[in-house]
C-alpha cells in the first residue's frame, strides 16, 4: 500500500485538487490537522474510514499511525494544509517512512500564499516592479531559522516577501523590514484565505501592526510585503507583446 500526502489547500473545501479528492475517496484511513482542514474536505473520505485528528499527536505518534495503517494493508491519506512543499513537516515524516520501508507519494495543493494573492486580486510578480518572491517565516515558537535567513538579511533584496506563521510577531516583523523596504512600503495581511471568515487588511509597514491588533488577528494569516501590492503604470509583460517573435525563431 501507499501513504499519500495530500495538499488540502488553503481552507476552502472546493480548492482541493481533483487528484487529492480521488485519493481521499479510496482511503480507508485519513490523518488530518483538525484546526486547519475543514470538515467538508473530510466528507470526501469513504463511509467507515478511520479519521485521525493529528492536532494532539507528536511526530512519532503520527508516523506510528501511518506505518500501522500501511502494515494493515490500508490506503492512507495524510492531509496537509495548503501545499506539502511548504512548512508541512513532510520532510521528517517521509524520512521516517523511508526508514520503515513504507512507500509514499505527494500530491500538491493550493498554497496559502496563492490564495492570499487571489484574495488581494494581485499578481506577486509585476513587470518592472518585482520579479522575485521570497517565502519565509519567523522563529517565534518554532524551529530556529538557519543563519543567513533572518528577515533583515532577506529583506535586503527588497523582493516581494511572503511570511507564514508570523502575524503574532507583526511589530518585530515591521521593525526588521522598515530599514530595507521603508515605512511607506505596501503590506497586506490575509487571514483564513479562501474561507468564509477570511479577513483582509491593507496598509503600509507604518500602520499594519495597529491594524492587525485592532482586527484581533492572531493565527492562520499570511503577510505580504512589497511594492507589487500597489503597482500602477508598470510596463506590459513581454509575454504577450505584439513585438515578440511567436514563430519560434
Amino acid at each position: 500500500m501507499t501513504v499519500h500526502f495530500l495538499g488540502a489547500g488553503p481552507g476552502a473545501a472546493d480548492l482541493i485538487t481533483v487528484r487529492a479528492q480521488r485519493i481521499l475517496a479510496s482511503s480507508q484511513v485519513c490523518l488530518y490537522a483538525g484546526s486547519l482542514v475543514p470538515a467538508e474536505v473530510l466528507a470526501h473520505c469513504p463511509p467507515g474510514a478511520r479519521l485521525v485528528d493529528t492536532a494532539g499527536l507528536s511526530l512519532d505518534e503520527i508516523v506510528a499511525e501511518l506505518v500501522a495503517a500501511d502494515r494493515a494493508g490500508h490506503q492512507v491519506a495524510r492531509l496537509c494544509s495548503g501545499d506539502p512543499s511548504l512548512f508541512s513537516a513532510v520532510a521528517e515524516q517521509v524520512r521516517r517512512l523511508e526508514q520503515a520501508g513504507v512507500e509514499y507519494d505527494i500530491t500538491p495543493g493550493v498554497p496559502a500564499f496563492a490564495a492570499a494573492a487571489a484574495a488581494l486580486g494581485r499578481e506577486l510578480t509585476v513587470p518592472g516592479v518585482g520579479q522575485s518572491v521570497i517565502l519565509t517565516r519567523t522563529a517565534e515558537r518554532a524551529t530556529a531559522m538557519p543563519p543567513g535567513e533572518e528577515l533583515s538579511t532577506l529583506g535586503a533584496s527588497a523582493a516581494t516577501l511572503v511570511l507564514h506563521l508570523a502575524v503574532q510577531r507583526i511589530d518585530a516583523v515591521v521593525a526588521e523590514l522598515v530599514p530595507s523596504y521603508g515605512a511607506d512600503c505596501p503590506v497586506a495581511v490575509v487571514a483564513s484565505a479562501s474561507r468564509p471568515e477570511q479577513q483582509i487588511l491593507r496598509g503600509t509597514l507604518a500602520d499594519i501592526g495597529e491594524q492587525v491588533r485592532t482586527a484581533g488577528i492572531r493565527r492562520t494569516a499570511v503577510i505580504v510585503v512589497g511594492r507589487v501590492l500597489a503597482a500602477a503604470g508598470f510596463p506590459d509583460s513581454y509575454l504577450y507583446s505584439a513585438a515578440r517573435n511567436r514563430d519560434g525563431h
